[in-house]
């Protein structure tokens, strides 16, 4: 199910259709959603990296992979990815099929953002919101 089919689209800040996919801002998480076929790595996620600092600055936010579609992450920028969002204290990623989960299991090894997978979108903005909320709490 696509974020723009929920009840969060109404809290929906901004927008962005990159060449990877579309970006759903809210106020302290995103919702991805990649393209078909895509291969994300370092180099090509200048633009959302752009967007992400634009948006969020130095604030803490929480990122949902919303794996409508099937794509791939260039596993050997992983440590790229793990060192640019210091910011980020929530990774959630939404599966749709056993394939996708298996993947997400995978790389597990290679990310170190705090993380969780999830079968439905409404159960990964909970976990979101209540890391950064748990999060804000010890600060």
């Amino acid at each position: 199910m696509s974020i723009s089919d929920t009840n969060y689209k109404d809290q929906l800040i901004r927008l962005e259709v990159v060449d990877l996919g579309k970006l759903y801002f809210f106020k302290d998480f995103l919702v991805a959603e990649f393209n078909e076929g895509v291969t994300i790595s370092f180099d090509n996620f200048d633009v959302v990296r752009f967007l992400i600092k634009t948006h969020y600055k130095d604030e803490d936010f929480g990122f949902i992979a919303n794996r409508i579609h099937s794509y791939s992450i260039a596993i050997n920028d992983a440590p790229l990815f793990n060192s640019t969002f210091k910011n980020l204290k929530a990774y959630a990623t939404v599966t749709y099929t056993s394939f996708a989960s298996k993947v997400f299991e995978m790389e597990n090894y290679f990310f170190k953002f705090n993380r969780q997978n999830f079968k439905e979108l409404d159960s990964a903005i909970d976990w979101v919101k209540n890391c950064l909320n748990d999060h804000t709490r010890d600060v």
